[in-house]
């Protein structure tokens, strides 16, 4: 049982405020109008994908567009994906899209934005909270659901990117340099000792990606003896698996880094956004096929993840 209480009439709230506008084929319509009506929203309308293209012309302020990808064609989603996500940057409309998992590749790769949640194979509850999130604008006490409050791990998600970021930056600057990123200074406590790294100008120490690769295998196996779950960190996984493919100059798709962070595919989808977002991941279109994009590391993070093994060699600790 899930009991949802708004803070504010949300439809009158978010980018434009004007509603939800569904996108959905006549099978999945049902879960769609319920979860609006389930999180109290506004329906303008319901619309097939087919005929998305000709509506997006014809309608006015949207706050949120509820997609329903999950079972759709993939010629369908390549011609109608790149429109709305369009629509979604010049008018700061949300996008909550349900998937599946074979779709994150095509879906992720047309849908760049920073206002879109995907959802991978959800629940109506994950629908009414990505839709309560939007809403709000990923704001405070949009609602309080009986279970882990979704905004409560959210807060936190934000909050561990920026202590990550800020982390990274740090290895990748002298003490004296001044202080990198101050977006994210304000979510980082600065630590009682510091340690003096590399210039980001140092060589950088040679780093195997077999030595990465044996990290992470590693960690699979804690997993293999205690249990799936209980050592969670998707984004250490991630900065491992994107590292390491790094120093193999291998590609890695979306859907490849989802397996990567070793936690549910919408929760992985959610933090490649946010990491996206902090400037430590990076996107890039793959030159064979327009509808797919590649995750790797930004210069940044590439950086401070090489200070930060060399520190570990250094120290004569072992890598992990």
């Amino acid at each position: 049982m899930m009991a949802i209480t708004q803070s504010t009439n949300w439809s009158a709230r978010g980018a434009s405020g004007g509603g939800v506008l569904i996108i959905a084929d006549q099978d999945a319509v049902r879960n769609a109008e319920d979860a609006v009506a389930a999180a109290q929203g506004r329906l303008l309308a319901r619309v097939g994908w087919a005929d998305a293209l000709d509506r997006f012309e014809q309608q006015g302020a949207v706050g949120i567009v509820l997609a329903e990808a999950a079972g759709v064609d993939d010629a369908v989603l390549a011609h109608v994906l790149p429109v709305l996500d369009g629509i979604a940057r010049r008018d700061t409309t949300r996008i909550v899209a349900t998937i599946e998992p074979r779709q994150i590749d095509l879906v992720a790769g047309a849908l760049t934005g920073a206002g879109v949640d995907l959802l991978c194979g959800p629940t109506l509850a994950d629908r009414v909270v990505a839709l309560c999130l939007a809403a709000s604008g990923h704001g405070e006490r949009a609602y309080d659901v009986v279970r882990e409050s979704e905004a409560t791990r959210l807060r936190r998600l934000h909050e561990e990117v920026a202590r990550i970021a800020e982390t990274l930056a740090r290895l990748t600057r002298d003490d004296s340099a001044p202080h990198a990123d101050p977006g994210f200074a304000h979510s980082v406590e600065e630590p009682t000792l510091s340690y003096r790294t590399q210039s980001i100008d140092a060589p950088p120490v040679e780093i195997a990606a077999r030595e990465i690769r044996k990290a992470i295998r590693a960690r699979r196996l804690r997993d293999q003896h205690f249990g799936a779950g209980l050592f969670e960190d998707p984004a250490w996984d991630m900065l491992l698996d994107l590292f390491a493919a790094e120093l193999e100059r291998a590609q890695v798709s979306v859907s490849s880094l989802c397996i990567a962070a070793a936690v549910a595919p919408t929760t992985a989808l959610r933090w490649i956004a946010r990491m996206t977002e902090a400037g430590l991941f990076e996107r890039r279109p793959d030159p064979f096929d327009r509808r797919r994009a590649f995750m790797g590391l930004s210069r940044r993070a590439s950086m401070g993840m090489r200070h930060y093994f060399a520190a570990l060699r250094a120290a004569g600790m072992a890598l992990g």
